[in-house]
């Protein structure tokens, strides 16, 4: 298998819109070769996540898409010997605190209120030099932060916008993940957004990123990211179905919920485990496949 089409699989499995969100499906493959040079170069990764979801009785928790992609990023970033702090607000510790037990325990946790200030310290101390944000809201155009069907959710999500506002001031290496464009970092994506998602022109968030990449589900690039990183450590880091749906049934305890039906199940952008754990299957059985062909030779 060669290089190229390894990186167009993984693209063809993790941009499928299957959910209809509306803008993977609208976008060319990116350009894996180049962001796979780019994290080689990495030492130090910030991977931000956390979504709000409105449940019934009024309740709000962070959702299932998220918590999970950073967690097998986290593990696979660990594996290449990089340093690696998880971010995410209030709301969505728990989620995530249950996704990198059960994944990447070695990996931090810096829970962020919102600010300038904080975003001041957390970047002196920890100095990233690359930023991986992934399913995180980020502001429109009209300062506010959405979610898909264009509430308004400032209320319950911390402003990390500074945060991430100041890493690419300062020159760190962003890559944001969405898959709806209301999330930090797909405002390159404005001209699809508004043509694809509906209320797109105004839940598409105004930031853009260095690299930035749409998924059918947010957490797919997640896998897909860290399918880059196996061909360069030499060994798969992928989770496996299994452990992948122990990770949900701890987010689960943790009470993520689904972010598009809003109910405590383990599914994920309404889709049901299943298909996410078969889309993980097809990374794996790619990613093994290029492994083999690296180690053994194509013949």
């Amino acid at each position: 298998m060669a290089e190229t089409a390894f990186y167009t699989g993984i693209c063809n499995i993790v941009m499928q819109d299957t959910g209809g969100r509306g803008l993977a499906a609208r976008l060319p493959q990116p350009d894996l070769a180049g962001l796979r040079q780019e994290l080689a170069r990495a030492q130090r990764v910030l991977l931000l996540t956390g979504f709000p979801v409105l449940c019934g009785g009024g309740c709000v928790c962070g959702e299932t898409d998220g918590p999970s992609g950073i967690a097998a990023l986290a593990h696979a970033l660990l594996a290449c010997r990089r340093q690696v702090m998880t971010v995410t607000d209030a709301l969505a510790a728990p989620q995530l605190r249950a996704a990198l037990h059960a994944t990447a325990p070695g990996a931090g946790l810096h829970v962020l209120h919102g600010g300038e200030a904080e975003a001041e310290v957390l970047l002196a101390r920890f100095q990233p030099t690359h930023f991986i944000t992934l399913e995180r809201p980020g502001p429109a155009a009209d300062g506010h932060y959405h979610n898909m069907r264009g509430g308004v959710i400032d209320a319950y999500v911390a402003d990390t916008a500074p945060l991430y506002r100041l890493a690419r001031a300062r020159g760190v290496v962003t890559v944001a993940v969405g898959d709806g464009g209301n999330e930090l970092g797909m405002g390159g994506f404005r001209q699809q957004v508004e043509a694809g998602v509906p209320g797109g022109g105004a839940i598409c968030a105004v930031d853009d990123a260095d690299w930035a990449l749409a998924a059918g589900v947010s957490n797919w690039w997640g896998w897909g990211l860290s399918a880059l990183l196996s061909l360069d450590a030499g060994q798969l880091l992928l989770p496996t179905p299994a452990s992948e749906r122990r990770l949900l049934r701890a987010m689960h305890e943790a009470h993520a919920a689904d972010g598009c039906t809003g109910h405590y199940a383990l599914s994920v952008d309404g889709l049901p485990l299943s298909l996410h754990l078969e889309v993980l299957q097809q990374l794996r059985r790619l990613t093994a496949a290029a492994l083999y062909e690296v180690q053994h030779g194509a013949g």
